[in-house]
């Protein structure tokens, strides 16, 4: 597991938004609303949340096929350029990995060309054939020459999506952005390019984002995971912590419906709100649990929650944008404070009685000696 900082980061994103005109003069749809997001080298990150939440519109954003409102992103410590010329060796470095395979191939081209199509636009020297054949390969299609002239719907839904990837492998890319890689995918198959992907990272260094909707899919294959609701990010860290300690209420519904899940499932209230009307306070007030239990009534936040804003978090470090979850923290910081005060206070205590007890020995050994003395 790779520990990313803002000095490591490959790719980073800083105050992003992003917002769509709304139509026949309605308010803009703020689709992303100011996200901090680092990847770093050789790491991989899950972009997880329900459908519209806005991590596909974060993810084409990242690739400069969405130019941001706001905020900036940077690639290699450099800011990302947005002229012809630069976006083309830009999408040489980071490519996109699509969710249907089927979509993605054009039924007329055969594998090869399906392949080859990236060297040729980019207009990549060497020997085309080559390049190709070694693309297949490290996506687990051998021998590639086998596959060279087979069309999509000649081959399994598995087997159309190496085929993609191996077009994403074949310009040698630093970063690859899977938008739901596998949910297209039978369940069998599934295991097979997750751990296609984990052996890409350690065979080339690969970084990538993993945007999807599926825990379980964050679970086995990133390092860290990014809980994004209603274009920003609720919560993030590793994903040990994310996902087997969640703080965040919209972490742990989403957490709560897995089948291994201990507990009934928590079942969310009514619809994410509109982005052209964003509730002001933390954004997931009107469908928390934790607020609608009296939760954190009890912890003294209920007003904060419906009318307080939250900061945005960090790109790179575990954080959580709730005001329930950080009074809880705060009140267990509390009392560990208040145990360590008293844990203090009888060692002092002890230590004085123990000194006490040692002043009086000497002066009764004093005593004697001067006794003795005088007889």
């Amino acid at each position: 597991m790779s520990t990313t900082t803002r000095e490591q980061a490959l790719l980073g994103a800083r105050d992003l938004g992003i917002t769509f005109p709304g139509r026949r003069g309605a308010p803009r749809a703020r689709a992303v609303d100011g996200v901090n997001l680092d990847i770093g080298k050789g790491e991989i990150v899950a972009l997880v949340g329900e459908s519209g939440c806005g991590k596909t519109t974060l993810a084409r954003s990242l690739l400069g096929l969405i130019p941001p409102t706001e905020g900036r992103i940077t690639f290699a410590g450099e800011p990302l350029s947005y002229s012809s010329r630069a976006l083309r060796a830009y999408r040489k470095r980071a490519q996109l990995v699509l969710q249907d395979p089927s979509g993605s191939l054009n039924p007329r081209h055969t594998v090869y060309d399906a392949v080859a199509e990236g060297l040729r636009i980019h207009r990549t020297p060497g020997d085309e054939r080559t390049a190709v054949a070694r693309a297949l390969s490290l996506a687990g299609l051998r021998p590639p020459e086998r596959f060279f002239l087979r069309y999509p719907h000649e081959l399994s839904g598995g087997q159309r999506q190496r085929v993609v990837i191996a077009g994403a492998l074949a310009l040698e890319p630093e970063l690859i952005v899977a938008d739901e890689p596998v949910a297209s995918l039978d369940a069998s198959v599934r295991g097979e390019i997750l751990a296609l992907l984990l052996r890409l990272r350690e065979e080339l260094g690969l970084s990538a984002l993993v945007v999807t909707h599926d825990l379980g899919l964050a679970w086995n294959i990133a390092d860290r995971v990014a809980v994004m609701y209603l274009g920003r990010i609720v919560e993030a860290g590793p994903v040990e912590e994310v996902l087997t300690r969640p703080r965040h209420p919209y972490t742990q519904a989403l957490l709560s419906v897995l089948p291994e899940a201990p507990g009934e499932p928590v079942v969310l209230s009514g619809e994410p709100p509109d982005p052209t009307n964003i509730p002001g306070g933390c954004r997931f007030h009107a469908r928390c649990h934790i607020l609608a239990s009296g939760e954190a009534e009890r912890a003294g936040v209920a007003d904060a929650c419906r009318t307080k804003d939250l900061p945005v978090l960090g790109g790179h470090e575990a954080g959580v944008a709730c005001h329930w979850a950080t009074a809880r923290e705060e009140a267990a910081t509390g009392r560990e404070g208040d145990t360590s005060r008293e844990e203090g206070a009888s060692r002092d205590a002890g230590t004085s009685r123990t000194r006490d007890t040692s002043r009086t020995d000497d002066g009764a050994q004093g005593g004697d000696v001067a006794s003795t003395a005088g007889g």
